[in-house]
């Protein structure tokens, strides 16, 4: 599934396309994907002017003048193609710009999804209402970390997928963060200093901004906006390396948890 930095580089690869344009026309090709498409999307959307887009956690948002902020979710599969020279059989939303620019939401599982409320309250969206700080915000401190886990006796890696904690982070990006860190994914989150939290702190939004930098993660069906690969695969430290050695001379090892696999050196992660 596309995770943070893979959404933050499709927002990036959108905004030069969409900010400040009006758009023509708006239309679905199919009424759902993992829920249906806004009854009146096309109605709302089709004549605004495109003022802003961002990201929440793992959703994008396309703001317009009109007071409404289109949501989007990648699901596992999806991706915007930007000016497509022909139709495939999954591009399920088409956005065409007054000049001539054409986006294309390609989901081939359908498990993404599309919706549409006003922007005034995009806060009270059920998605959004109960989310922790943003990872890359001023609101992910090692006080809020230290607050929030007092107490926890779940593994620190659990509870940093726990999205009430923070808003946005997955699987892989937390082993690498906690790889960076050299805390051990098992610890109870309850159990870890304020040092320690400040270490981990600065090494997720280290982490991110590395996987921004480098496009995000290629795994799967992940491209960005213009067809390119993300290369940050390329620079996992554990994720996905069991068996092989750490740059400590450890070997890194994965267990289960939570349905997900960790990875992680024990002899370097304490």
């Amino acid at each position: 599934m596309p995770e943070l930095p893979e959404v933050e580089t499709t927002v990036q690869g959108l905004r030069p396309v969409l900010e400040g344009q009006r758009l023509a026309s708006v239309e679905t090709r199919r009424g759902d994907l993992r829920h249906a498409f806004p009854v009146d999307l096309r109605q709302r959307m089709t004549g605004a002017v495109v003022t802003g887009l961002g990201r929440r956690a793992k959703y994008g948002l396309i703001d317009t003048d009109r007071g409404d902020t289109m949501i989007f979710h990648l699901g596992m599969s999806g991706r915007w193609r930007v000016d497509p020279g022909e139709l495939l059989a999954h591009d399920h939303l088409l956005i065409d710009t007054e000049v001539g620019r054409r986006l294309a939401l390609n989901d081939a599982r359908r498990f993404g999804f599309v919706d549409l409320v006003r922007t005034d309250a995009l806060d009270l969206y059920p998605a959004f209402a109960a989310m922790g700080p943003e990872p890359l915000g001023p609101g992910l401190t090692a006080d809020h970390l230290l607050t929030a886990l007092t107490g926890r006796k779940a593994s620190i890696k659990l509870m940093l997928l726990d999205q009430r904690i923070v808003a946005g982070l997955g699987n892989i990006y937390v082993c690498e963060a906690l790889f960076l860190a050299r805390i051990s994914p098992r610890t109870a989150a309850g159990r870890i200093s304020l040092p320690r939290l400040e270490r981990l702190v600065e090494a997720i939004r280290a982490v991110l901004l590395a996987a921004i930098e480098a496009g995000g993660s290629s795994l799967r069906d992940y491209v960005r906006p213009d067809g390119e690969l993300g290369y940050f695969s390329k620079q996992f430290a554990v994720y996905g390396r069991e068996g092989e050695l750490c740059a400590c001379g450890g070997t890194v090892q994965r267990y289960s948890e939570g349905g997900r696999s960790t990875f992680w050196c024990p002899k370097c992660q304490r």
